[in-house]
């Protein structure tokens, strides 16, 4: 009897073990290998390469771009408007590149295309977005020369919104995030 209840109790612990083992494998698989969101967009041949600062690193295969030649140095997180001198760089797209690179999910937004009201809301619920993430590699960008008020990018992913719908936002930048050539770069 005694070597039944060691046996059982042996047979309780290894089966509790390959329990935790398989959540733990379905769980990484899970996140490894599911698919990315949004529409997929070539990465351009010549995408790591550097070129020097102020120099056009275009020609780009999407507006907005998704990779490409960039430039040594990114933009910092956070949220950008017209205003802000990094916006009236020649060519913001060669910094906000390399933060595509590093992982970075960028939200570019056009207020052309809305009235004060809804820009003012646009903006609002695109930084409500990157509090929600403290502002961890996301960035808003203007850009006027984009189609949608809101395009969505990471390297090599593109997602075109009307408004900012939270749920579908968070499960670009999560499933994309580490997509990018190099992820773990600050």
């Amino acid at each position: 009897e005694r070597r039944q209840k060691k046996a059982r109790k042996n047979q309780l612990l290894w089966g509790g073990i390959a329990i935790v083992a398989l959540i733990v494998i379905v769980f990484i698989g899970w996140t490894v290998f599911r698919p990315a969101a949004g529409d997929a967009v070539p990465i351009m041949a010549n995408a790591g390469d550097h070129v020097p600062e102020g120099s056009d690193p275009g020609p780009f295969n999407s507006d907005p771009p998704t990779s490409g030649q960039h430039y040594g140095q990114e933009l910092d997180a956070g949220f950008y408007e017209e205003s802000d001198p990094e916006v009236q760089y020649d060519y913001p797209e060669g910094y906000l590149i390399h933060n595509l690179e590093h992982g970075y999910t960028i939200f570019w937004y056009n207020c052309d295309l809305l009235d004060e009201a809804g820009c003012s809301k646009l903006q609002s619920d695109i930084k409500g977005v990157m509090i929600d993430l403290n502002n961890f590699k996301v960035i808003g960008f203007p850009r006027s020369s984009i189609e949608s008020p809101l395009v969505m990018t990471s390297w090599g992913r593109m997602l075109a919104m009307e408004t900012v719908d939270v749920d579908q936002a968070l499960d670009f930048i999560n499933r994309n995030r580490n997509r990018a050539p190099e992820p773990n770069a600050p």
